[in-house]
């Protein structure tokens, strides 16, 4: 590199916002079709601007950049597992919490359940960053491989052996399709996407909601839907016209939308807050009453607070197949054995017990099987109730909590001085 030659400062952040980010905005226009991967890359530089202001700041990053390699599937693996963490960061900072990152652990738990095929279609109306949409493709992969047999030392830099070319065309082009509405997540989803190997994601950068449920037909339909919509979010009086069941609640206007778009027979994981199965409120025993009649809620994952950093909120996992009654709903309540928070989080392990009991929907301490003939008829309640035994509430000790504290602090404040040092 001829440093006499390179542009920085002024030059540099110049070339950058004028002719840099408008050129690779314009590959949308030239793009061949959109499931391209240049008309994604138009569509991201669309919807970012450049945030460093300093010329001699960018220069320096961009000469770090500069230094990686990118050229192999290793390395590219590596950094898409870079930028799962960064973006798990944004989740564990606190107000985004439940809104940009879902644990990947619970994920893949709930794809390992929902057990999604090559030639079904997946969809996530509130993709956020598209963990759901991510992990799905590794698990199609991963699951593909080993129903062929094939042992790791086989495996070749690829990470699909014996997947036919029909098979790779689909899941790169038929298989993964998501919705979202914040700009920034859009973006980030797409990235996330492209990182982990599926060059021309099918993400629409759109407000689900504002969809008429009326206007769904078999075609719009699709096979599984796995998903985290928003929780707490309040939706306009215009919004809440489209749905049968009207209430302000988000992710209530979100379940309705999710059974809608699936077609006969599609399967469902929907994480969702836990005081939907209990509350009064015409729209929630409404709804509840809607997903025991028209889908076979056949389980519900109870899990702990602090799965979701920030979040504050207690959440359920509602699994079911859309198309037969409910003739009965087997429970599970995680229990990892600990306080979960940022210093503790989520695990594989921690549901590992839950994905082996659910294949024969098996009874046991933390699980318990409730016939849809008792539950109530006027309220439709579907309370967490383990017959086995109350439930044992785990208090952090003080310093658990001072520590927790801490760790937060530490953070903010290394935040903080980034971005100090970025003006």
């Amino acid at each position: 590199m001829d440093h006499n030659k390179v542009k920085t400062g002024d030059d540099l952040t110049d070339f950058v916002n004028r002719k840099l980010f408008p050129y690779l905005h314009g590959f949308k226009q030239r793009a061949s079709g959109p499931n391209t991967i240049e008309y994604k890359i138009g569509e991201i530089f669309g919807e970012i601007k450049n945030k460093i202001q300093s010329g001699y700041n960018l220069r320096e990053i961009i000469d770090h950049i500069d230094e990686l390699r990118f050229r192999s599937q290793t390395e590219k693996h590596e950094l898409s597992h870079l930028y799962e963490a960064k973006i798990r960061n944004m989740g564990n900072a606190g107000r985004n919490g439940g809104e940009y990152y879902t644990p990947r652990p619970l994920i893949r738990a709930i794809v390992q359940v929902v057990h999604p095929k090559i030639g079904e279609r997946i969809y996530d109306g509130a993709c956020g960053s598209a963990g759901f949409l991510c992990e799905s493709f590794e698990y199609l992969k991963s699951a593909e491989n080993a129903k062929l047999g094939v042992s790791p030392s086989a495996i070749p830099e690829n990470g699909a052996p014996k997947l036919t070319t029909k098979d790779l065309k689909a899941l790169q082009e038929r298989t993964f399709y998501g919705k979202e509405k914040k700009s920034l997540a859009y973006v980030i989803a797409i990235m996330n996407m492209i990182l982990h190997g599926i060059e021309a994601p099918n993400i629409i950068h759109t407000n689900t909601l504002t969809e008429n449920l009326a206007d769904i037909q078999e075609k719009d339909r699709f096979d599984i839907v796995l998903a985290n919509p928003p929780f707490g979010g309040q939706e306009r009086k215009e919004v809440q016209q489209n749905f049968p069941i009207r209430t302000g609640e988000t992710a209530f206007l979100f379940l309705q939308h999710f059974i809608k778009i699936l077609r006969a027979g599609g399967r469902g994981g929907i994480v969702i807050k836990n005081t939907f199965l209990s509350n009064t409120d015409n729209a929630s025993v409404s709804l509840r009453k809607m997903l025991l009649e028209s889908c076979n809620l056949h389980t519900v994952l109870d899990l702990p607070g602090g799965t979701f950093q920030g979040a504050g909120v207690k959440t359920v996992v509602l699994f079911f197949e859309k198309g037969a009654k409910t003739r009965k709903v087997w429970f599970y309540r995680l229990d990892p054995g600990r306080n979960l928070g940022k210093t503790n989080p989520l695990n594989d392990e921690d549901l590992a017990e839950f994905v082996k009991l659910q294949k024969t929907f098996a009874d046991s301490p933390k699980s318990w099987t409730v016939e849809a003939k008792s539950i109530d008829t006027e309220t439709f309640d579907l309370s967490v109730k383990n017959p086995n035994g109350g439930e044992a509430v785990a208090h952090r000790t003080p310093q658990e909590i001072i520590d927790e504290i801490a760790a937060l602090d530490a953070e903010g404040a290394e935040v903080l001085q980034t971005i100090k040092e970025l003006l």
